[in-house]
């Protein structure tokens, strides 16, 4: 045996982390602002058949609780904790000197990533992090509360709220990357997450066929911008004419029907800063139609690449 040194310490062995064949894989999918019934399994009359195909092989809840902004959100959903106990109450664009909205997890809040792969999980973030303080997104770090140091053993997507569906600005682990492809050669980042997320599986599946994984898939869609390829935009023309008081009223009715909400239920009152439609006048109907059709759009081509 070595004599202690205590100039030179001898680091101790990591444990060696081993896993079980027949655990489940585990994989979350996270879509940014999207509404209570703009899924089809919950009422909705836009086009997600992919997940309403999951949700007729499990459980669909209509009673949670909502933080109402996304980096928040994801903290909770990260920790299991109140997002103000992890320094995520705000955003983390703009880090604040209090311990509740400093944008910072702290060390003694695992994250499920931390978790299972401690216990072997291979695990994998592909898409919106959000979960980094603004002035720590730097390429020299700190790398602290980068998504490689909160439990995964990869990331490919972005570190901020939003990004450029078409030119995003791409983080591979801790580097910076440029997109694989240019718009102009069909490049949009729902396909490229989809694709990242696959090779790793594959990838995996190639050394270790019966390592359990953990998939944490979090899309820029539907966050602004909305940006969908035209022919997934077309699919929609014409399909909100009606506007949205109309829409309102179709969703609500559907819910009914689906059980999602008691029969009993009526809509909640129209915010005072949105118009009714029908006061708008014919220009200002074709443009908000217009959005309608984008939105739609870009979540349909979201729940094809799912």
């Amino acid at each position: 045996m070595p004599s202690a040194d205590p100039l030179n310490p001898v680091e101790p062995e990591p444990p060696q982390r081993g896993w079980r064949a027949g655990r489940p894989n585990v994989v979350v999918i996270v879509l940014d602002d999207l509404g209570f019934g703009q899924l089809g399994c919950f009422g909705s009359s836009l086009e997600t058949p992919h997940l309403d195909a999951l949700a007729a092989d499990g459980l669909r809840f209509t009673n949670f609780h909502t933080t109402a902004l996304c980096a928040p959100t994801r903290a909770s959903l990260m920790t299991g904790r109140n997002h103000h106990r992890v320094g995520m109450g705000w955003h983390p664009d703009l880090p604040m000197r209090f311990a509740g909205y400093n944008g910072r997890i702290p060390r003694e809040a695992a994250t499920i990533a931390e978790v299972l792969q401690d216990n072997g999980w291979a695990t994998y973030a592909v898409g919106k992090w959000h979960l980094t303080p603004n002035d720590e997104r730097s390429p020299v770090g700190p790398f602290t509360h980068w998504p490689t140091h909160k439990g995964f053993d990869r990331f490919y997507g972005f570190l901020g709220g939003d990004t450029n569906q078409w030119t995003p600005m791409l983080t591979s682990d801790q580097t910076f990357v440029e997109p694989p492809a240019r718009p102009e050669d069909g490049y949009h980042l729902n396909v490229d997450l989809a694709d990242n997320a696959i090779e790793r599986i594959r990838e995996l599946r190639s050394y270790q066929p019966s390592r359990p994984f953990f998939l944490y898939y979090a899309t820029g869609a539907v966050h602004a911008p909305h940006h969908a390829p035209q022919e997934w935009i077309s699919r929609f023309a014409g399909r909100f004419d009606a506007g949205w008081d109309a829409w309102r009223d179709e969703v609500l009715e559907r819910q009914k029907r689906l059980g999602i909400v008691p029969a009993r239920t009526g809509l909640s009152p129209r915010p005072s800063w949105v118009d009714s439609w029908d006061s708008l006048s014919p220009d200002e109907r074709r443009f908000c139609a217009r959005t309608m059709e984008v939105f739609a759009g870009f979540l349909a081509h979201t729940d094809h690449e799912i």
